[in-house]
């Protein structure tokens, strides 16, 4: 049994990590509002441009932006991987590698001739995946110490050049979407080509009065200076918004990780403090049963 010095010595540092995790939870509670509110009112923007970008491609006859062109084959594949820049946040990073390294090994069987590209945010991605035989084109750490939409233009803007300069065929997002504060989901994302939007079948297969009409679009000044105006904007927010949604869940992993060690270091404790009584009590009847020993000893010598 560990001596009274050993126990009261690990409640000391049981007692200290509670007091650390417990602040630790406060402030990631306080940023994670601040995050929710920062995704809240971007993503009605993100998803409206997105609606209305795809719609359009969808009604066009020939794709008249190369942001919008298919490739017939698929030789070079680039992955945006957006993780944290620091732990202590429960799954959150682990979800991210582990995802992404299934889907790139997924990537290689639908793909076979492909080679695979990665562009990484955050600290815990280019440390994982630089350690290993994985080419990096870009890397981009710390970005979440203050984060600023200027790092979404920066991300865009390589991953839109090398798609124009033929270096990559296909882009890819792939980041944790925030659904609420105990969930938060791995998203994989098509950026590039830009994918016309899929009208669902029960809405195709819904008559309406207007089944057979047809719309026409006029676009002022033109078409084509329409387009090149609207798709730089569409993915500059594109990225700017995983960018926010994975802040904000990395924040919510947080506050629930430190809740749970700081309940875990209670329960701890409380057992501590338990064994603590249980040798006090121990080490008391001992000295007792030597004071009556030696009383009896005296008392017969």
């Amino acid at each position: 049994m560990a001596t009274l010095r050993e126990i009261r010595g690990r409640i000391a540092g049981v007692k200290n990590i509670a007091k650390i995790t417990s602040a630790m939870k406060m402030v990631a509670a306080a940023k994670m509002r601040k995050a929710q509110d920062a995704i809240t009112s971007a993503r009605p923007y993100a998803q409206k441009l997105s609606d209305i970008l795809s719609l359009l491609a969808a009604n066009l006859e020939e794709s008249i932006d190369p942001l919008l062109q298919q490739r017939e084959e698929v030789n070079n594949i680039a992955l945006i991987v957006v993780s944290a820049d620091r732990g202590l946040c429960g799954s959150f990073n682990s979800n991210i590698l582990r995802g992404t390294s299934y889907h790139i090994k997924r990537l290689k069987q639908d793909y076979p001739k492909a080679n695979i590209h990665l562009i990484t945010v955050g600290k815990r991605a280019c440390d994982f995946f630089g350690r290993r035989s994985f080419t990096l084109v870009e890397r981009f750490p710390g970005i979440f110490t203050k984060l600023d939409y200027l790092y979404a233009q920066d991300i865009a803007r390589l991953a839109i050049e090398g798609f124009l300069a033929g270096q990559f065929d296909k882009v890819e997002l792939i980041y944790n979407e925030f659904k609420s504060v105990v969930k938060q989901e791995l998203v994989i994302r098509q950026f590039l080509p830009i994918e016309p939007a899929q009208q669902p079948a029960a809405d195709r297969a819904k008559p309406t009065a207007y089944a057979n009409a047809t719309i026409d679009y006029i676009f002022e000044p033109s078409r084509e200076r329409v387009l090149s105006a609207l798709l730089p904007k569409h993915l500059n927010m594109q990225v700017w918004r995983a960018l926010l949604e994975s802040n904000a869940s990395e924040h919510a992993a947080r506050m629930v990780a430190m809740d749970n060690a700081t309940t875990n270091a209670k329960d701890l404790l409380r057992a501590l403090q338990l064994n603590y009584n249980k040798a006090r009590q121990a080490a008391i009847t001992k000295e007792l049963l030597e004071i009556v020993g030696g009383a009896e000893a005296l008392k017969n010598g």
